[in-house]
């Protein structure tokens, strides 16, 4: 005659509680210290960045990330700089070598930047521009570098759903970052589709 077979018993439920706890805990402890910080890998942005930089290296330029805001108060630089109507849009230059060209504001207005500045110095440009319509917003912006020649092309974005922007003309300040310019004279064209303007920067 079998031996009749034990029934198993189930974990106490307090038990079961007990083991998710502590895996929940383990796995945030490893998470947090064993975690890459870069954000997550984007393949068709991450991607179309790469191909953008290398274009800009084979044609000569060195791209740098300006500051980009809308700021409280009227930029004020003392002594400005002349800026004087350049030609509009991208040089055909560097717009044939962006993978995805900025949505550049419609004109360039007026400029307030200073005529010279430190190498070691931050480098900021007041910026009063018209958009082409109340749908859109800034982005960021980009300076494009090559010899003796600055190109800065701010960036808006679409402005999602029914949302429109009080006005057309914008007040925005660029700055660009402390050491990424090299002493020398520079001839700097700040962009717009319609309507550029040009100065002279000394950096020293």
């Amino acid at each position: 005659m079998p031996v009749p077979s034990r029934t198993r018993q189930p974990w106490p439920m307090k038990w079961v509680v007990l083991v998710i706890i502590l895996s929940i805990g383990v796995y945030t402890v490893l998470t947090l210290r064993y975690r890459r910080p870069e954000r997550a890998f984007q393949p068709y942005q991450d991607l179309r960045d790469r191909a953008n930089t290398h274009r800009l290296l084979d044609a000569g330029f060195q791209r740098i990330t300006l500051t980009a805001e809308l700021p409280a108060d009227p930029q004020s630089v003392g002594t400005a700089a002349r800026a004087v109507a350049a030609a509009a849009g991208l040089p055909s230059a560097l717009k044939e070598t962006l993978v995805v060209p900025p949505q550049l504001p419609a004109e360039i207005l007026s400029v307030t930047a200073a005529p010279s500045v430190n190498a070691l110095f931050a480098y900021p440009i007041g910026v009063r521009c018209t958009l082409t319509d109340n749908k859109q917003q800034l982005a960021g912006a980009q300076l494009y570098v090559r010899g003796d020649e600055l190109i800065i092309a701010p960036d808006f974005e679409r402005i999602t759903g029914s949302l429109l922007a009080r006005t057309r003309e914008n007040v925005i300040r660029l700055t660009v970052p402390a050491g990424a310019l090299k002493p020398g004279s520079y001839r700097v064209t700040l962009v717009g589709t319609r309507g550029s303007k040009a100065w002279t920067l000394q950096v020293h």
